[in-house]
């Protein structure tokens, strides 16, 4: 459908630091291995994605939801015959930087950086971590992947703009990226809207008829379960329904972004860098139904009494470890204390939280604060 488009491994802008190719696996199956044995990429496993485990044992966590945006990304890519290697590898890496306890973690971890002039962004510790932070390889710091994947990471849910400072200058700013990039957001904005939707029913703090009333397309969805499942399950009535939701934002990506293509009559990956608009979008039908669900789940389900209590408190402490570790640098482990003394106290401090798991930040905090 887009093969035009498709990015081609072989103009990759390479490594930072050159290495010989691999006899059966190309340079982007590189880098999505390389992701996924990352110790990063595992830490997933035991960060929020929303709601956190005590309530059940079946709600999404940061790992189970970015191999939903993985499965996702790969059925749109493959569909419109772009690059399946470049967008796994994007989908897998597009979460690694976010730190404990969502993004409760992550706001509390700015506020606390621009107290020293400074701020936190996921993305750009997620390129932090594999610039420098993982260490398996003696060769080189960090994982060493392509330029693609590198820039995919920072621009995959904005572009630079072309004043971009010298901090991330190297990436093309004033430039798109990759289709295959620009796949990675809306992908995950399918996953996180539907998943929240299932973990929040699940939870017992939405109903379904309080869905189909905020979101027309889910009612239209709805009613046709109901008629065609009459016996069913309520519970499996609302499967039913999150499935089929779940294909019509699918497929309106697919379909939007073959037409906005279409359209702008691109063809090749360096139009697509060139074009003055990202060309991934979904129709105007699924993009109106993906606000209507975002309205709803921040009216309904994010800033519910349970999970607000829940983000204050996690806020709280992330913010009171903080200025612990910038009262008493010393206590820190040994490998950060060092880095402290040739860096700003406040960054290292930082690094340190924004790779804890949620559990380990709470072992941390009782040994720490008590």
């Amino acid at each position: 459908m887009l093969r035009r488009l498709r990015f081609p491994v072989q103009a990759s802008r390479g490594r930072r630091y050159p290495e010989a190719s691999h006899p059966y696996r190309t340079e982007f199956q590189r880098d999505r291995d390389r992701l996924v044995h990352a110790r990063a990429f595992r830490r997933l496993e035991n960060k929020t994605q929303v709601f956190t485990p005590g309530l059940s044992d079946h709600f999404r966590n940061r790992l189970t939801h970015t191999i939903e945006v993985t499965q996702i990304s790969r059925t749109v890519a493959v569909t419109l015959g772009l690059d399946e290697d470049l967008t796994e590898a994007l989908a897998l890496g597009h979460d690694i930087g976010h730190p404990p306890f969502a993004h409760a973690g992550e706001e509390e971890l700015d506020r606390q950086m621009r107290r020293h002039g400074a701020m936190f962004e996921h993305n750009l510790h997620a390129l932090r971590i594999v610039e420098s932070f993982e260490q398996r390889y003696a060769r080189f710091p960090g994982l060493n992947l392509t330029f693609e994947v590198r820039e995919g990471i920072v621009k995959h849910s904005k572009d630079l703009p072309a004043d971009e400072d010298s901090l991330l200058g190297e990436y093309l700013p004033g430039l798109r990226p990759p289709l295959e990039a620009q796949l990675i957001d809306l992908a995950d904005e399918v996953a996180y809207n539907t998943a929240d939707l299932d973990d929040a029913h699940s939870a017992g703090i939405i109903a379904t008829e309080e869905i189909a009333a905020a979101v027309p397309r889910f009612a239209e969805i709805d009613d046709a379960i109901q008629t065609q499942f009459p016996g069913a399950a309520a519970r499996v009535k609302f499967y039913e329904a999150l499935r089929v939701l779940i294909d019509s934002l699918v497929s309106g990506l697919i379909e939007g972004t073959a037409r906005a293509a279409a359209e702008a009559g691109v063809e090749s990956p360096e139009a697509v860098r060139e074009f003055p608009e990202r060309l991934a979008r979904f129709t105007p039908e699924a993009k109106r139904t993906s606000i209507e669900l975002k309205r709803f789940l921040h009216a309904a389900v994010y800033h519910s009494p349970p999970l607000a209590a829940e983000r204050e408190r996690h806020a709280a402490m992330i913010g009171r470890l903080f200025e612990f570790y910038m009262r008493h640098p010393e206590r820190l482990p040994e490998s950060s204390y060092e880095l402290a003394e040739t860096q700003p106290v406040h960054q290292v401090v930082c690094d340190y939280i924004a790779g804890m798991t949620d559990g380990y930040f709470e072992r941390t905090y009782l040994q720490a604060i008590g």
